[in-house]
């Protein structure tokens, strides 16, 4: 079965969705992962004060990130960090239409549409966009899932609220390939208290695993699901 994770920025596919990417790919599934924004840039008071070496940097690691989890592929769209209301939306789901046409996924792994990051905002209305229930679309499975550091700022504020109703169940080797993976992530992760410590990933896992009955656990909500 083909997988399609897409993401804001680099390491959102990491922190969201890593132990249920490789989940899949200990099952036999093939992933993908579609990374629409440069990342970092945002940083800078100017975006063209990032140097070239920085994007390279960060991309680096995405891919030594993607290569610990067994990912087939990984593509960058490099649309301006956390500037996608800059963006027209149509360029955006053309990214996505263009990579779900390609690569013929049943399932999408996508943002949650409530966080506080606008990119995570326009990358879920793109998904949705670009993923249009017509007879001769690919997708059956839309999942969104949370990206910490954005889906709790958001302080689950009127509809905003993440409401998972997906616990998927990690084992011991999964959570730990999460973490290896997101320990590539040089310049993203944080030291504890900071949600993007793998501390607090730990926490997350542990938090949902509470609600549904196991030890490590990532929580989703079911966007869209259509059966055959």
């Amino acid at each position: 079965m083909n997988i399609l994770v897409v993401a804001a920025h680099p390491d959102d596919e990491i922190l969201g969705v890593g132990g249920t990417i490789a989940k899949h790919i200990m099952a036999g599934d093939t992933v993908d992962v579609l990374i629409l924004g440069e990342g970092q840039t945002s940083r800078f008071a100017r975006r063209e004060d990032a140097g070239a070496e920085i994007l390279e940097e960060l991309h680096a690691d995405t891919l030594r990130a993607a290569a610990v989890l067994g990912i087939r592929h990984v593509s960058f769209e490099n649309f301006p960090d956390n500037r996608f209301d800059s963006v027209p939306l149509l360029e955006i789901v053309k990214a996505v239409e263009a990579k779900t046409d390609e690569l013929q996924p049943r399932i999408v792994y996508t943002h949650h549409g409530g966080d506080l990051n606008v990119d995570h905002q326009r990358t879920f209305q793109a998904v949705l966009t670009a993923t249009r229930p017509m007879e001769d679309q690919p997708v059956k499975e839309i999942y969104a899932f949370e990206t910490v550091s954005s889906t709790e700022w958001n302080f689950a504020y009127g509809d905003t609220a993440f409401t998972p109703n997906l616990f998927v169940k990690l084992t011991e080797r999964q959570f730990a390939a999460k973490l290896e993976a997101m320990e590539e992530y040089r310049t993203e992760l944080r030291e504890y208290p900071h949600p993007r410590s793998l501390k607090m990933l730990e926490a997350s896992a542990n938090r949902w695993g509470g609600v549904s009955g196991a030890r490590f656990v990532e929580a989703f909500e079911t966007v869209r699901l259509i059966r055959d």
